[in-house]
């Protein structure tokens, strides 16, 4: 299936592990009633920067987005999900590609769900000056990983 298809959930699953999940506003939305894209892209930079700073182990900025594919409108009240992994780790940097996902959810039916966009986000892990400053040779294993929003930061293996 190319990615200008819209995704059915039995032919395609999300890419990564859950970094995100929030529910679209009304306050989110662009002067036609979908919603703005520049909050779509701002999600995906939340949920990247969270796997990025838990990779590089500290404070992490955002440095690059490569181009983005709208595929399908994001409307009020839908559930987005953000999913993401790590692609590249440098000596300084990393790269995440994220995944925008929809999930609808209409009384009396069964729960639709699509591919919104994709992206790569480039992070830069830097010190308190704001200068770069090297990754942990820790990095690689804690890529490899992956995340659990839910349990991030806690200690804990996925699931709890």
């Amino acid at each position: 299936m190319s990615s200008d298809s819209p995704a059915s959930p039995d032919s395609i699953r999300p890419s990564g592990s859950l970094l995100l999940r929030t529910m679209a506003m009304p306050g989110d939305t662009n002067p036609a009633g979908d919603i703005f894209g520049g909050w779509i892209l701002s999600q995906m930079d939340i949920a990247g920067s969270l796997l990025a700073r838990e990779i590089a182990g500290g404070r992490v900025v955002t440095v690059a987005v490569d181009s983005m594919k709208f595929m399908k409108p994001v409307k009020v009240g839908d559930i987005v999900c953000c999913y993401g992994s790590c692609q590249k780790i440098g000596h300084t940097s990393l790269t995440i590609e994220l995944e925008l996902w929809v999930k609808k959810i209409r009384d009396g039916e069964r729960p639709e769900r699509f591919l919104v966009t994709r992206g790569h986000y480039t992070y830069v892990k830097v010190n308190q000056e704001g200068r770069p400053a090297p990754l942990p040779e820790s990095a690689g294993a804690r890529a490899a990983a992956g995340s659990d929003a839910a349990a991030a930061g806690l200690g804990i293996s996925a699931g709890c």
